[in-house]
């Protein structure tokens, strides 16, 4: 794993004191008048400002590729969901086949507003049967494109 800390990723806080072992994401980089690196983390609902070696890197943020990849295991899961109206059953692989063409266009408003559709039919399908094993892998993919979305646009 790269140990390069860049916007997005989720961090670990090292240095002693009021955010000891909090973990939060970083939102800003910026650099002091030495040329020290300077992280804005995002800890709950507010932001504090941390040097470089006081964070320990917990996860990176999503790739492009790793946000289609997500796209395409979510796509392999749609036919399992049973109670998924025939409207929805052919228009969310469409709109997650244009999710992924829309992507590398970097497009945030096209982007969100087709996420936003798609986590509608979603959410919908999921309040009449969430108990299935397959509502795992599409949350975790739907979280890993979420975080994309929100950290790259």
């Amino acid at each position: 794993m790269n140990d390069r800390i860049d916007k997005g990723d989720i961090v670990l806080i090292n240095k002693s004191g009021k955010y000891h072992q909090q973990v939060g994401e970083v939102t800003v980089i910026d650099y002091n008048i030495f040329f020290v690196k300077i992280l804005i983390v995002k800890l709950g609902n507010q932001e504090e400002a941390f040097e470089e070696k006081d964070l320990q890197l917990q996860a990176k943020k999503p790739s492009l590729q790793e946000v289609i990849v997500s796209i395409d295991k979510i796509i392999e899961q749609v036919d399992r969901i049973p109670h998924l109206p025939a409207k929805e059953k052919l228009e969310l692989p469409n709109r997650l086949k244009y999710l992924k063409l829309d992507i590398p266009k970097l497009d945030k408003q096209l982007i969100q507003k087709n996420f936003d559709s798609i986590d509608k039919i979603f959410a919908a399908a999921r309040e009449v049967d969430s108990s299935a094993s397959f509502w795992q892998e599409i949350d975790s993919n739907l979280e890993k494109i979420s975080w994309w979305i929100r950290t790259s646009l």
